[in-house]
């Protein structure tokens, strides 16, 4: 999965782009985010039987692809629902140069929501950004006691913003790790007892349709080549993309350029179903091995998931590019069940 796109649901796996605007995707899960994950326009009512069965009016679909594809989705499902998952994000802050402290008490520089007070003192600590020289350090308050990966640390400690492994500190349900964006370091905070957590009520999946299975060839572009992504909030980068792929849906001939520079093709795509059905700006899809060049292979937009701002409102996700938006309707993959 792109190293920083966040293509499945767990905020630990890379997920955003390479080199920019990357800022929401985990997917820790094979494809997943992840992560980010964030994290979103109208729904589907019902959600998708736990065993999945193939569309009546698709072509019939064996019994191993059915049991593969359920599997990918029960992995998708728990990967989003994780401790320090997408669900748990509770608020994303840019940090100021200098000293920041943080907590829930509103004379601090960073305040965290109410439902957190309570979890240790009013004011938490302090994070000192020194932009100079890319460090970022934790001074918990006195008192309060932080683990990181299960273990307790105490006193003063470096944060790191690698976008490769995020380095996570907690504090009883509280969790937060420091990201790095165009030399901006901002602070993510998860919540794992969060109401949006507690009450999701799960992914929903279109039935499984051979239609939408289809072969596929990838041509790969010189190296160096990239493309112009903005995300949601408007920002632009350059990103890396290794080539597109080729394939027919109904007669007809069409391309996705893939984005990131990992060992998988990374697709930003958006359909006819986008706003309907599907979260309108965009649905995520990943072949996990990068193809041969012009050798056919299967690419299967029944395993399209929903980016990471489809949950959460802390997470800033790619939009597709024009090439990548499809004019017809792809009824397969995830759905978007509409917030209540």
């Amino acid at each position: 999965m792109p190293s920083q796109f966040t293509s499945s649901a767990s905020l630990d796996a890379p997920v955003v782009f390479h080199g920019g605007v990357r800022r929401c995707w985990p997917v820790g899960l094979v494809v997943l985010a992840l992560t980010l994950t964030p994290p979103q326009a109208v729904l589907a009512t019902t959600a998708v039987p736990a065993k999945a069965t193939a569309k009546q009016d698709s072509s019939p679909i064996d019994l191993e692809y059915l049991a593969d594809l359920e599997a990918w989705r029960d992995r998708v499902e728990q990967s989003l629902r994780r401790d320090n998952g997408w669900l748990t994000l509770a608020g994303r802050f840019v940090m100021k140069e200098g000293v920041n402290t943080f907590g829930t008490d509103a004379g601090n520089d960073i305040v965290f929501p109410p439902q957190l007070a309570g979890v240790g003192p009013a004011r938490l600590g302090t994070i000192t950004v020194d932009g100079r020289n890319k460090t970022v350090t934790l001074q918990p308050d006195d008192g309060t006691n932080w683990t990181s990966e299960g273990k307790a640390f105490q006193g003063q400690r470096k944060l790191g913003a690698s976008s490769g492994k995020r380095d996570w500190v907690s504090l009883d349900r509280i969790s937060m790790h420091v990201i790095e964006r165009d030399g901006k370091y901002i602070l993510r905070l998860a919540d794992n007892k969060s109401d949006v957590r507690a009450n999701f009520k799960g992914r929903i999946w279109y039935p499984p349709n051979t239609a939408f299975k289809t072969t596929a060839r990838f041509i790969p572009y010189p190296p160096g080549k990239t493309i112009p992504i903005v995300n949601v909030i408007d920002e632009v980068s350059d990103e890396p993309s290794p080539g597109y792929v080729e394939f027919t849906i109904k007669g007809k001939k069409y391309k996705l350029d893939a984005v990131g520079d990992d060992g998988g093709l990374f697709f930003v795509i958006r359909d006819a179903t986008a706003g309907d059905t599907t979260y309108r700006p965009s649905r995520f899809l990943y072949v996990e091995k990068k193809p041969e060049p012009n050798v056919p292979f299967t690419l299967d937009f029944n395993r399209a998931y929903n980016p990471p701002c489809a949950f959460s409102e802390f997470t800033t996700c790619p939009l597709p590019p024009k090439q990548n938006i499809l004019p017809f309707r792809v009824e397969a993959g995830e759905k978007y069940r509409k917030p209540t």
